[in-house]
């Protein structure tokens, strides 16, 4: 089994996450089905579906949530010991050769990536590439547009 790595806040968004379809998306599915067979004829009752098909859809949500969260190892990275090198949970500000510009990212597991908060998988090959590096360090990325070339500006834990 592939281990499942989450920073503390990470692992505390999908706990808020679970809560919340537990506390208020089922009972509100609950209710919409109970709401819609009291309707009649369920064969030609779209109410009906759609609730049903939103139920099970939470269910699963649900199951997976536990699941992962019960093999999950949260890591805290403030409280390693890295000596200034890139590891998981690690923020790394980046310069972009070839786009000029400068781009922040913090490393994290696959369950918390979203490139749009700069948050990167550990497994990405942009991830890869950044584990153990340190500043001032030259950074290539093997992307299939071709290589990236980036310069470690600071890396710091949170």
């Amino acid at each position: 089994m592939d281990r499942v790595l989450l920073t503390v806040k990470g692992a505390e968004r999908l706990r808020a996450e679970l809560k919340n379809l537990k506390s208020v998306d089922r009972p509100k599915v609950i209710a919409a089905i109970a709401e819609a067979r009291s309707h009649g004829d369920l064969s030609e009752n779209a109410e009906y579906e759609a609730a049903k098909e939103q139920q099970a859809f939470i269910e699963g949500r649900i199951a997976q949530l536990n699941s992962q969260l019960s093999i999950a190892e949260v890591i805290d990275p403030g409280k390693l010991t890295a000596s200034g090198k890139v590891i998981f949970g690690a923020f790394v500000k980046l310069f972009d050769e070839q786009k000029e510009i400068e781009v922040t990212y913090q490393v994290v597991g696959d369950l918390e990536a979203d490139l749009a908060k700069g948050q990167i998988s550990l497994g990405s090959p942009m991830g890869k590439a950044l584990i153990g590096k340190q500043q001032g360090d030259e950074v290539v990325v093997k992307a299939p547009a071709g290589d990236q070339i980036y310069e470690v500006l600071s890396v710091t834990y949170q």
